[in-house]
């Protein structure tokens, strides 16, 4: 484990106020912070948003099995905790490519038979969907909801996002539902790009899109209503004049279904 380099998840983890990350992740993320002052409140807002999609996912579809690609760190308000609030047998695998996540996941989780955590990476679908571990808990014979929360803004261009979620999809059935969110800088340009200079100054990739680029993601899902919205704004549960401006959150989200 590299401690004394960034990692994105636990910069996550530090922007969340958790305490699982090392000096090299609180510098990098006080960085980005300092390009971007309401940065927590946009990390914030991203886990509101998870949330709010895991439970139109077991309340509007159904669906009991979860891929949490790029899931980061436990903290509160995990996806098999507010799963189970409303389908007591929901399981959860978690990938990360972190060996802190695969570690600290394994002894949260240690007595927990419906969930696991698998270390991972997104750029390699066939890894993540051949894992014994993804295999013992997910019936891929029946839909799945697939998520990647604030994971494919550190995937660049060059190495084809698009092309990694359609790989994912390949291995679902209809029915299942993709969850994603994505940081951007066409609300808020310069303070956005900022943050993008200062994670890849600490060497954490960071590539922001529109919202086009965001949606061709979900290539071949029907996305869902309400649409794609800054993450802030998904159903939201707040009135719109308690909730931060755009330009504070700069992150959109959405859902869609495969036909």
């Amino acid at each position: 484990m590299r401690t004394g380099e960034a990692h994105s998840a636990r910069m996550y983890d530090y922007l969340l106020g958790g305490r699982d990350n090392f000096a090299a992740d609180r510098e990098a993320a006080e960085a980005a912070v300092a390009a971007f002052p309401t940065l927590r409140t946009a990390a914030r807002e991203n886990r509101a948003f998870l949330g709010r999609a895991v439970r139109h996912v077991v309340e509007e579809t159904g669906i009991r099995q979860f891929l949490d690609i790029g899931s980061g760190l436990p903290t509160a308000r995990n996806v098999h905790q507010v799963a189970r609030r409303h389908a007591p047998d929901a399981r959860v695998v978690y990938v990360d490519n972190d060996p802190l996540v695969l570690a600290h996941g394994q002894a949260l989780l240690a007595a927990d038979a419906r969930t696991t955590v698998i270390q991972a990476d997104i750029r390699d679908p066939r890894a993540i969907l051949g894992h014994p571990g993804t295999r013992e808990l997910i019936d891929f014979g029946e839909p799945v909801a697939l998520l990647a929360v604030a994971v494919l803004h550190f995937v660049s261009d060059e190495e084809d996002p698009r092309g990694l979620v359609a790989r994912l999809r390949e291995a679902l059935v209809p029915g299942s539902v993709l969850v994603l969110s994505h940081a951007t800088a066409e609300i808020s340009p310069e303070t956005a790009l900022g943050v993008q200079a200062a994670y890849r100054a600490q060497g954490v990739p960071l590539t922001l899109r529109d919202r086009a680029a965001f949606a061709e993601l979900f290539e071949e899902f029907e996305i869902a209503e309400p649409g794609i919205q800054v993450v802030s704004d998904w159903r939201a549960t707040v009135p719109e004049s308690e909730r931060p401006s755009h330009a504070e959150v700069s992150w959109y989200g959405g859902t869609g279904r495969l036909p």
